[in-house]
C-alpha cells in the first residue's frame, strides 16, 4: 500500500495545516531522527512487543478474537486468535504468523486512522496509512458514520466464521453482559451468562449461542505459549467496547462540528449576516452530537453489572495507575466515577473549541448545579462532588466558572 496522508484529513475533516500528527506518525518521526528504534523478534511476534513498548500499550491488555472478523481472517480460527492491545489511543492487531501489525489510532479529534507494519526485519521500518480498504468496515452507520472503530459480538462457527444470519451485535456500555463476547475467548472471575469461549456446532447451525458462565482455560484450545500473555481479560475487553464507542462519539462530534463552522463561514462570506434561522440550524448541528457525546462521557444508559468481575491483577494494577478516573468499580459499574477518562485524551482536548465549550457549560449543569434531565440521571451529590475536584485538578478551564 501506498502511504497516504492521515484519513481524516484525507476527507477533509481538517485541514493539513490545522492537523496535529496522530501517534503513529509521531513515533514514526521519532524513528525517522533516531530518537527510538524498534526491535524485530525472531519468534514469530516480529515488531509487536517492541511497538507496545513504544507506544506504551501494556502487554496485559491483551483480548483474543477466533472470529474471521478482520483483515487477516484467513489465518484467524480457535486454534489460533487474533490478538489485541490498546491504550487510551492506539489499537494494535496482532495475528500468529501474518505479514503485518494492523495498527488503529484515534486522531487528535477523535477519527480513526489506520495502519499497517510489515512484519520483515528492517533498518527502517515504516508505517503505511490506509489507502481505504479500511473503512470498507470502518466508516458507516456502525461507526457513526465515521471513520472509527467496531466492537462486535457474533455467532461464530466451528472455524471462526461468524454466522451473520444469526445475527450480531455492535457493542457499547450500553449491551448487556449476555449479549457479549461472541467470537471472543475471556478470560476473569465471572459468574455472569456471556457468549464467549463458545462457538456453534456446526456452520449450518440454526441455533444461535445462549449465555453460559462456564470459564476456559486457553490453553486446552491453543498453545498459549505463542502469545505475549496468557491472558483474554474480561476488564480489557468492557473497556475495549467503551473506548470504541466513545472515540467514534468524539469523533463524530468533531466532524459534524467543523462542517457546520465551515458552512456558517462560507455563509457569511457569500450573504453576509445570517438569518436567526440558520445560525440556530447550525448550532443544532454543533450541539446534537456534543450531547450524544456528553451521554457516552457519563455513561448513560450503561448495562448493570450482574456479578462482581474479576480480571488479571496486572492490567487493573496497570490501567488504574494512569488517574483517578482509570479507578475501576467492577461490581456495580465499569469504573468508579461515572465520567470517561477518554475526557483527558488528546482526541477529545483536540475537539472544536465551541464543542468543547457546549460539553464543558453541560457537566457544569449536571455536576456542579446538580441539573438532570432524562435521559441523564441525576448523580449523587457526593459523586458530583468527586468528579468536579477531579476535572477541575486534571482540567482546569473545562468546567466553566
Amino acid at each position: 500500500m501506498r502511504r497516504l496522508a492521515p484519513l481524516f484529513v484525507l476527507a477533509g475533516l481538517l485541514s493539513a495545516e490545522a492537523a496535529p500528527p496522530d501517534p503513529i506518525q509521531r513515533l514514526q518521526q521519532r524513528l525517522d531522527r533516531g530518537e527510538v528504534a524498534l526491535r524485530f523478534d525472531n519468534d514469530g511476534k516480529g515488531w509487536l512487543r517492541s511497538l507496545l513498548d513504544a507506544l506504551d500499550i501494556p502487554v496485559s491488555s491483551q483480548s483474543l478474537v477466533f472470529s474471521k472478523t478482520s483483515a487477516q481472517f484467513r489465518l484467524i480460527r480457535p486454534e489460533s486468535p487474533r490478538a489485541l492491545y490498546f491504550n487510551d489511543e492506539v489499537y494494535v492487531g496482532w495475528v500468529r504468523g501474518g505479514p503485518i501489525l494492523e495498527i488503529s489510532a484515534a486522531a487528535p479529534g477523535g477519527a480513526g486512522v489506520f495502519y499497517t507494519l510489515e512484519q520483515e526485519p528492517s533498518a527502517r521500518p515504516r508505517f503505511v496509512a490506509d489507502d481505504g480498504t479500511c473503512l470498507q468496515c470502518h466508516e458507516s452507520s456502525r461507526t457513526l458514520g465515521v471513520p472509527g472503530h467496531l466492537t462486535r459480538s457474533v455467532h461464530p462457527a466451528p472455524d471462526g466464521q461468524p454466522v451473520l444470519r444469526l445475527g450480531s451485535i455492535d457493542v457499547d456500555t450500553r449491551t448487556a453482559l449476555d449479549q457479549r463476547f461472541g467470537g471472543w475467548y475471556v478470560t476473569g472471575k465471572s459468574l455472569s451468562p456471556h457468549w464467549g469461549n463458545r462457538w456453534l456446532d456446526s456452520f449450518d447451525s440454526e441455533d444461535s449461542l445462549s449465555p453460559s458462565a462456564e470459564p476456559v482455560a486457553l490453553r486446552t484450545r491453543f498453545d498459549v505459549a505463542d502469545y505475549p500473555a496468557a491472558t483474554s481479560d474480561v476488564v480489557a475487553q468492557l473497556l475495549l467496547a467503551h473506548q470504541t464507542d466513545l472515540h467514534n462519539r468524539i469523533a463524530r462530534a468533531g466532524v459534524e462540528a467543523r462542517r457546520a463552522i465551515e458552512y456558517r463561514q462560507d455563509m457569511t462570506r457569500l450573504f453576509g449576516e445570517l438569518s436567526e434561522e440558520t445560525a440556530a440550524s447550525v448550532q443544532r448541528r454543533i450541539q446534537g452530537p456534543a450531547e450524544e457525546l456528553v451521554r457516552g462521557l457519563l455513561f448513560v444508559g450503561e448495562a448493570p453489572l450482574p456479578v462482581r468481575i474479576e480480571g488479571d491483577p496486572e492490567f487493573r494494577k496497570v490501567f488504574e495507575a494512569r488517574g483517578p478516573l482509570h479507578e475501576l468499580d467492577l461490581e456495580r459499574r465499569l469504573l468508579r466515577h461515572p465520567l470517561s477518562y477518554l475526557i483527558l485524551s488528546e482526541s477529545f482536548d483536540s475537539l472544536p473549541p465551541e464543542t468543547l465549550s457546549y460539553v464543558g457549560r453541560r457537566l457544569r449543569e449536571i455536576l456542579v448545579e446538580g441539573r438532570s434531565e432524562a435521559p441523564i440521571p441525576a448523580l449523587a451529590a457526593t459523586e458530583r462532588e468527586a468528579l468536579v475536584a477531579i476535572l477541575r485538578q486534571s482540567k482546569p478551564g473545562l468546567l466553566p466558572q
